[in-house]
């Protein structure tokens, strides 16, 4: 795309406009479940192991949204993918406001935890069609840490309305209904310079190396984002806030995600991913065994803030440099493979627990993501290989 065509969207605003799409989605519709867990159990009735497969829901239609979005994003443009993502994470959760079942709960934080499937691939396609190739990468990881903008909102809203779940739901939703609104406004449209036909898929097959690294990010990561809350509040009965604080370090961290691409290109992928992926396993493992240690769990919750989304931000680098020539199939299936981890992690989790307690949950995602952080040194070296400019 020539510089002509990009300059019709400006760039700044595009970032801004995605950045705050991707902290609703994933910073609310997605990931504020595990926040309100004890709530929602409370209020249904559910055992630690409904909470997890409800909670595993949310993932199971991400996986099924990100594919949908995956081969609309090419033919609508990502304006109206990126505005689909939007009001389905309104709907979804205006719905969780107004569940007056279990099964309703479940059906809306579905609906909800999809939104996050369809906002990635249109969101990343848009920064390839207006952002100047040698900022693209940092623009991708700005986008990205939308996330922990997104989770360090969604804290506070819990310390004032923990009382009334059902509003700070409603809250949610119409942020989410604003945010749209912006995005209409803001991201570009399909490019008429690019031409009415359809990028053909890429060749050679999907980079192995990427999907498996992805893949352990998700389980790795789920036990805090599903049970991390719960396992705080247990080990510190009395402190009612301690649950939303860590959740608000979390997200505050997590913005620091943003730095992820510089870092590729000073260490690379492979480095990146497996200093990040060790961070992350040490964050989990010491949330889940000291979780009365307030000070620690603290430092380990900013930890993995910053390690899960810095994460996100090198898969989404290495997808996009992979597939050059067609950025949302490869941001697809790098976030596709990472939800997939998380909705058979959820359902993991939640029989662990029931079986040996969450301390045990956490000790079994940390082990994954060490795993993660060890991928075969052959497929390691294709990774890197395959994210050179």
């Amino acid at each position: 795309m020539t510089g002509a065509a990009r300059s019709a969207v400006p760039a700044a605003a595009t970032v801004a406009a995605g950045a705050a799409l991707v902290a609703v989605c994933y910073g609310f519709a997605r990931f504020a479940y595990g926040l309100f867990a004890p709530e929602l159990q409370a209020e249904f009735d559910l055992s630690d192991t409904w909470s997890a497969v409800i909670g595993a829901g949310g993932y199971v239609g991400y996986c099924v949204a990100i594919l949908v979005s995956t081969w609309l994003t090419p033919r609508w443009g990502p304006r109206r993918v990126a505005s689909l993502a939007g009001a389905v994470a309104t709907v979804g959760m205006a719905g969780v406001a107004v569940a007056p079942s279990a099964t309703a709960l479940a059906v809306a934080l579905l609906v909800a935890g999809s939104s996050t499937g369809i906002a990635s691939p249109p969101l990343a396609a848009a920064v390839e069609q207006c952002v100047r190739r040698a900022r693209r990468d940092r623009a991708q990881t700005l986008v990205n840490a939308g996330t922990g903008f997104g989770v360090l909102l969604s804290g506070p809203v819990v310390l004032l309305l923990s009382a009334q779940w059902r509003l700070a739901w409603l809250v949610y939703a119409g942020g989410a209904a604003v945010v749209t609104w912006w995005v209409r406004r803001t991201v570009p449209g399909r490019d008429p310079r690019d031409g009415a036909t359809i990028p053909a898929r890429t060749r050679g097959g999907h980079d192995v190396a990427l999907l498996v690294a992805s893949f352990t990010l998700g389980v790795g990561s789920v036990a805090v984002w599903t049970s991390g809350r719960s396992i705080v509040e247990a080990g510190t009965p009395g402190d009612d806030a301690i649950g939303a604080l860590v959740w608000v370090v979390i997200g505050a961290a997590g913005i620091a995600g943003a730095l992820s691409g510089p870092l590729v290109q000073r260490i690379g992928v492979a480095r990146s991913w497996a200093l990040l992926m060790v961070l992350l396993a040490g964050a989990t493992a010491v949330i889940g065994s000291a979780p009365s240690h307030r000070s620690a769990v603290l430092v380990a919750a900013a930890a993995f803030g910053a390690a899960y989304i810095a994460l996100t931000g090198v898969a989404l680098v290495w997808a996009t440099r992979r597939y050059p020539r067609r950025t949302e199939q490869g941001v697809g299936a790098s976030f596709f493979l990472i939800a997939l981890g998380q909705a058979i992690g959820a359902l993991v989790v939640g029989v662990v627990v029931d079986l040996l307690g969450l301390a045990a949950a956490f000790h079994v995602c940390a082990a994954v993501a060490l795993l993660g952080a060890l991928t075969p040194a052959r497929a390691a070296m294709v990774g890197r290989a395959a994210v050179r400019p």
